[in-house]
């Protein structure tokens, strides 16, 4: 990896407003996401897990600005690109391509696979007309899918291959991120390790960057090669998987991979049930937002918000206790 990072974000914030009455005054504010800030290298998978609702999503169609963010730095190949115009956009968005959850909606149905992959290669005009389609074919067989393939329309393909056609047409401008939003999600089991497999191979031929949002630890596991945990629109703890998987610092990570499957019977594992419900992001806990559901918060937890700090070589927490 370089010493630069691909993407860099501080500060990141969307606040959506929420208004009442007749006159619809704003009367408060939902703070999906509230100051988070992290990086992703050159050829690296940073996976983002946190609970439903944590603003997993919201972080990440915000730095592609298919969200306007509130404020926050967002920084592509070094270039600053949260005040750029909607034209301004093009260019970056050759370099930062998103595949969605649903790989059904996400495409259009009265589109061929073909034309959907060729849709940004005609939009950005790298590709003449007489080879896109084979340009097009090129690519489908970068995914596993046929040329013969390209005429047929997304409600005649499988839900694994409709996320194919999704990987393709991200795949389509040669971008150096993508950022992944639960792209396995909706899919069976073995056809999510297809998928994985894919974009790994991907990763290993293109020297992709990948954001990789999703609530499967198991997924961020295999895929990631650091981890960045959200709960309630903050990152609380960012660090190698080894790390955050072996000795999680912060209470919640600690909680959330308890939670996870042990595949061995014969091993026990001690599940950590958190007291309470997620607080609403209207009217978000004082301090560390995790301290009503903390089974370790002292009086400090619930006055001072903890500063995310380094407690070793590249491992940051947000925790008064570590």
């Amino acid at each position: 990896m370089s010493a630069a990072p691909l993407l860099e974000v501080r500060g990141l914030k969307k606040h959506y407003p929420v208004r009442k009455g007749l006159l619809q005054r704003t009367v408060g504010q939902v703070y999906a996401v509230d100051g988070v800030s992290f990086s992703v290298g050159h050829g690296e998978t940073l996976g983002l897990v946190g609970e439903s609702g944590c603003g997993k999503s919201t972080t990440g169609k915000s730095v592609i600005k298919l969200i306007e963010p509130t404020a926050g730095e967002i920084s592509v190949e070094g270039r600053r690109i949260e005040g750029l115009t909607r034209a301004e956009m093009q260019s970056v968005r050759r370099q930062v391509q998103f595949v969605f959850q649903d790989p059904y909606s996400s495409l259009n149905p009265r589109m061929s696979a073909g034309d959907i992959v060729a849709e940004p290669l005609r939009n950005f005009g790298v590709a003449a007309k007489s080879e896109m389609r084979e340009r097009v074919a090129g690519i489908f067989a970068k995914v596993g899918l046929r040329a013969e393939q390209m005429a047929r329309f997304p409600h005649e393909f499988s839900g694994g291959q409709r996320q194919r056609i999704g990987i393709a047409r991200a795949l389509a401008l040669n971008p150096g991120l993508i950022i992944c939003d639960e792209p396995v999600s909706a899919l069976d089991v073995s056809v999510q390790a297809q998928v994985i497999n894919l974009l790994m191979d991907l990763q290993a031929e293109f020297r992709l960057s990948y954001l990789f949002i999703a609530h499967d630890l198991g997924v961020v596991e295999h895929i990631s090669h650091r981890v960045a945990v959200m709960y309630l629109g903050k990152i609380v703890e960012i660090a190698p998987k080894r790390d955050i998987f072996r000795s999680p610092q912060h209470p919640y990570t600690e909680a959330l991979l308890s939670a996870v499957p042990v595949p061995n019977p014969a091993k026990k594992s001690k599940r950590i049930i958190l007291k309470g419900d997620v607080p609403s992001p209207i009217n978000p806990p004082s301090g560390c937002r995790f301290h009503t559901r903390c089974p370790y918060a002292v009086a400090r937890c619930s006055a001072e918000e903890p500063a995310i700090r380094e407690i070793a070589p590249g491992h940051h927490v947000a925790c008064h206790l570590r």
